[in-house]
């Protein structure tokens, strides 16, 4: 199918299937999920993911930590400094711990086992604040709290899979390797404010001297992608460079206005893509042929997120409501544990069927994520 043709299709179940889910009282952002896997391969297969449709889908994707950034109240975020960090923490040891010892419990070499272990630390948080916006509860203590330990457990993430991919490659990780590598992310995050904040500030008030149409949200749109890109250069995730840029936005005198401006045109295209892409990559059946380990895989990537990020936010005096609500909304997976799997699928530590597995476990984690927020946050 024409590409044209595959996004015309795609938006168009995007909203009719969000509009049914709000209908039985369930989030948009599922609908759109089952509407993707109803036309894509695995069923209808009306239309296939593209490289078109990828490329849309992974805006969709940056623009939604943007918007989440902007969304953003940074004297909440400092606020939440120490249990943001507790939160990560414990999101990230607790499954990794779980992943690697049911593994080796299952007959898994060690190498797979903690590849496996590994992939369960990922977060991937654009879904979760695609539905906290969708209930306008993103600026809660408890959104903000996920917001920001997601961006934490990204890091604490790539250094797990640094770590592991050193292991395998040399057989060890030597010390200094680990040191240049939090070395280069601490500078990220230290540049990316000091001098961020200002440059940002400067040039939007120059972008409103451009006499164009919509030249302050071009703007902030291109600042947004540099921000994305420069992330990347320091081995770090694109959404968490865009997710900071909204962040710095959110300070300036024309937030509301690229407020305003971004959600038109994410929600009209691009966000509404990357959810029923989503669906659309989702292979059923890889879901319906998934073995007993799968299963319990999938299990544990739940639990153990709910117990980690739950355990670090009671720890940091959350109410056990409050705890409840940030550990499922640390659930989902999706892209990150995917690219980890990947990597860990190029380095000839996974063949494809032990690829399936984390698979599985991210549509699992991707459908189950959604009615859990909705039931934990309409308990009052």
């Amino acid at each position: 199918m024409d590409v044209f043709l595959e996004l015309a299709v795609i938006l168009i179940v995007a909203k009719l299937f969000g509009y049914l889910a709000t209908k039985i009282k369930m989030p948009g952002a599922l609908g759109q999920l089952i509407g993707g896997m109803l036309i894509g391969p695995s069923l209808l297969n009306v239309v296939s993911y593209s490289e078109g449709v990828h490329l849309i889908s992974e805006m969709g994707v940056v623009l939604l930590l943007f918007l989440a950034g902007l969304e953003t109240d940074v004297e909440e975020f400092r606020s939440v400094g120490v249990p943001t960090f507790l939160i990560a923490l414990g999101g990230v040891i607790v499954p990794f711990a779980m992943g690697y010892y049911l593994s080796e419990w299952f007959g898994y070499e060690r190498t797979e086992a903690l590849f496996l272990g590994g992939i369960l630390t990922a977060t991937s948080v654009g879904l979760t604040a695609s539905i906290l916006m969708e209930m306008k509860r993103l600026r809660t203590k408890e959104g903000t709290a996920i917001l920001a330990s997601a961006v934490v457990d990204d890091v604490l993430g790539i250094i797990v899979l640094t770590t592991l991919i050193a292991m395998h490659r040399k057989g060890h990780v030597y010390i200094e390797d680990l040191g240049i590598l939090v070395g280069e992310i601490a500078v990220f995050f230290i540049m990316s404010w000091l001098v961020g904040k200002p440059v940002v500030k400067k040039v939007l008030l120059l972008s409103e001297r451009i006499d164009l149409p919509e030249t302050l949200t071009a703007f902030a749109l291109a600042i947004t992608l540099i921000f994305a890109y420069i992330a990347e250069q320091f081995r770090i995730a694109g959404i968490t460079g865009a997710y900071l840029a909204g962040v710095l936005i959110a300070q300036t005198d024309e937030a509301k206005r690229i407020s305003d401006r971004m959600i038109t045109l994410s929600y009209s295209l691009f966000v509404p893509v990357f959810l029923v892409g989503i669906g659309i990559k989702t292979d059923i059946g890889v879901l319906l042929h998934a073995g007993m380990f799968a299963i319990l895989y999938s299990i544990i990537a739940i639990i153990g997120k709910i117990v980690g990020c739950g355990a670090g936010a009671l720890i940091a005096r959350f109410k056990p409501k409050e705890a409840l609500r940030v550990g499922i909304g640390m659930i989902p997976r999706m892209e990150v544990a995917l690219i980890m799997a990947n990597v860990a699928l190029t380095e000839g530590v996974f063949d494809k069927g032990v690829f399936s597995i984390p698979v599985t476990m991210v549509i699992l984690t991707t459908f189950i994520t959604p009615p859990l927020l909705k039931w934990v946050f309409s308990r009052e």
